[in-house]
């Protein structure tokens, strides 16, 4: 990068723009050496700034002093230009960054007329003047103006500020011409194919900004014109162009032909409008494949923490494995309704009762009373329900993740100390249990790749671990119960016939309404997907799950 023009001035910086006038003049001069003698003794020199008017100088005065400024300047007299300010020391520092950090050569200035009383600085009169500047790439040319002060004995002086070099130049802020410094916000974040820009698809917008803010970009090329640079040499802004460079480009996992299939998706008719969102990932890897969400309350998808239902039986089946030695053929009756901590739990409509079910038969139709039983009675011990708390942190990898870019995600809770009526409530992912759907969707990942990876969205991002990788044992238990919810189980209206589908449904309530849920994954991706509102999870989410599933 150029050396900027190093530009530290105290005090307010004015921009000071304005056209009109009477008349043109015209000073031009090459710089071909830095002159510091021929400092004039004008009065000009010896202004007080304590003694200011507060009556502005005549317009032909102020443009009288501005023409002898510009003239000084344009001949590269700058100390002496500096001289004609009321912060000559200052003025001098600024005038000779401006030449150095734009390695200008030639200055011209035209049409330097008055424009009255200056609005801004009190007891001043504007005068306002083109500035075409040969400098490093190429020739910049824009309006400018100084506003002209006089003391109350009739000395006259330009009042210095950043915005004299140019309107609206900050405290601390240079120019440099050249090369353009590399600028975050002019990278382009991509889909993994590398060339599709997330920003065409609406979901993505957001998570877009937040990654490009929060990356540093690879790649590109740089482009030539002038701009502004903070006192760290940072791109602020680019002023004018002379050559277009190519924008630097972030990365992400996303792909792109399923993140257009997932936008469709959460706005299939069957939602009616319903607030959506889902998640897809690889569940080999971790890498999310696609982020979509409808809805006025932000990205449900990442964010959207709500109770997930009966997806929670996922973690509860492993714990009832991992802790109680439990099968998937063990016990489980069904019965219409249970009783625990002085709670009664009900069944979904449609759940027949069955006093010889088994445990993969209770999660294959979803039985409520059934987990509960089993939980109640395996998982709590002498009042402590930690239990599934500490399945899901050591299995599942629950915890507080950073998928990459400084994008936020909400994390899930299942509290370790968990009370009364809720201690039973937990395993069908009610009361303080909460979820989103990326968390789900990596809760079916970690089923299917025996492991738990946990979700990134930028390649190389760190991935925290879980303590202990799911046993092959649980994870062979799971699947084979998933694939029953599937093929001929709560999901098998949207999911049945699809191959290598593994899933489960939830249907969560929340305050007046439920809210529907489907987790599930295939040979390629897993998915979850929210519909607040849903009267079910098959017959909302599903909808959104086996438009991804069938994608993939």
């Amino acid at each position: 990068m150029n050396r900027a023009a190093k530009v530290g001035i105290a005090g307010t910086c004015t921009a000071l723009l304005a056209l009109g006038g009477y008349g043109a003049y015209n000073i031009v001069h090459g710089l071909t050496s830095r002159a510091t003698g021929d400092v004039r003794t004008k009065a000009a020199r010896s202004f007080d700034p304590a003694t200011v008017s507060t009556s502005p100088p005549s317009d032909a005065k102020a443009v009288k002093l501005t023409r002898a400024f510009l003239d000084s300047w344009s001949r590269q007299r700058l100390d002496t230009a500096a001289s004609d300010t009321d912060t000559p020391t200052t003025a001098a520092t600024a005038l000779h960054g401006y030449t150095d950090g734009l390695r200008a050569t030639k200055l011209t200035f035209g049409h330097v007329v008055s424009a009255g009383p200056s609005t801004v600085t009190s007891g001043a009169t504007k005068v306002t003047f083109d500035v075409t500047a040969k400098v490093a790439g190429g020739t910049w040319t824009y309006p400018s103006a100084v506003a002209v002060l006089q003391s109350t004995n009739g000395q006259l002086a330009v009042h210095w500020n950043n915005s004299v070099l140019y309107p609206g130049l900050g405290d601390d802020q240079s120019l440099t011409a050249g090369k353009l410094p590399a600028n975050a916000s002019t990278a382009e974040v991509v889909a993994s194919d590398g060339k599709t820009d997330l920003t065409t698809f609406p979901s993505l917008r957001d998570i877009a900004a937040t990654i490009r803010q929060n990356t540093h970009p690879s790649g590109g090329t740089t482009g030539t014109g002038v701009a502004v640079v903070d006192s760290g040499g940072a791109g602020v802004k680019t002023l004018k162009v002379f050559t277009k460079g190519k924008a630097p480009k972030i990365k992400t996992t996303i792909d792109a032909r399923l993140q257009a299939v997932a936008e469709s998706a959460v706005k299939d008719s069957p939602l009616q409008g319903k607030p959506a969102g889902t998640v897809a990932l690889d569940w080999r890897s971790g890498r999310i494949l696609a982020i979509a969400h409808t809805g006025a309350d932000g990205d449900i998808a990442i964010n959207g923490i709500k109770s997930p239902g009966s997806t929670m039986k996922i973690i509860t089946s492993a714990a009832l494995f991992d802790k109680a030695g439990l099968t998937p053929s063990s016990p489980a009756p069904c019965t219409d309704s249970i009783t625990a901590n002085s709670q009664t739990f009900h069944n979904d409509p449609g759940v027949t009762a069955n006093s010889a079910s088994s445990l993969a038969q209770a999660f294959t139709v979803s039985c409520n009373t059934s987990f509960i039983k089993d939980g109640f009675h395996y998982l709590v011990n002498n009042g402590d329900a930690s239990a599934l708390h500490d399945e899901a942190v050591g299995v599942f990898g629950m915890g507080s993740w950073s998928i990459g870019g400084g994008v936020a995600t909400t994390d899930p809770s299942i509290p370790a100390d968990v009370q009364d009526g809720d201690q039973a409530a937990q395993f069908i992912g009610q009361g303080k249990v909460t979820a989103t759907p990326l968390f789900m969707a990596s809760v079916a990942a970690t089923v299917r790749n025996t492991g738990f990876k946990q979700p990134i969205i930028l390649p190389g991002q760190h991935q925290d671990t879980a303590p202990q990788q799911i046993s092959s044992r649980t994870a062979g238990y799971l699947q084979s119960m998933m694939r029953s919810v599937a093929t001929s189980g709560t999901a098998a209206p949207r999911l049945g016939g699809l191959a290598d589908v593994g899933a489960k449904t939830g249907t969560a309530e929340e305050g007046d309404h439920t809210n529907g849920w489907l987790t599930a994954y295939n040979s390629h991706i897993a998915v979850a997907a929210l519909v607040e509102g849903g009267s079910s999870g098959v017959n909302s989410a599903g909808y959104v799950v086996r438009h991804l599933l069938t994608e993939n």
